[in-house]
């Protein structure tokens, strides 16, 4: 039992509601990060699927890149994550 509590979970729930497992998340070579990219990059981190650690070595993100990614779909949702529309979702100065 101890074993299971420590383990990785071998999937979660992606921002589509569907089971996401490692080999479903975006190549390590992702050079275009639309919205479901972005997004299942956090459910994996937020899940256990990846530690941050291993999400910022994967993609190259800095861990500042990956929580702006969290506070935009913690704040607006899916389309807190459009980068054509990245000004309207961010606060004013």
């Amino acid at each position: 039992m101890t074993s299971q509590l420590n383990s990785t979970p071998q999937s979660v729930i992606g921002p589509d509601g569907r089971r996401l497992t490692r080999a479903d998340l975006p190549p390590r070579d992702t050079k275009r990060w639309v919205i479901r990219r972005k997004a299942e990059v956090v459910a994996a981190v937020r899940g256990g699927l990846l530690t941050l650690e291993e999400a910022c070595d994967r993609y190259t993100l800095s861990v500042e890149e990956f929580e702006a990614w969290q506070r935009a779909i913690d704040r607006h949702g899916l389309a807190g994550l459009r980068t054509t529309r990245l000004q309207r979702y961010r606060r004013p100065n």
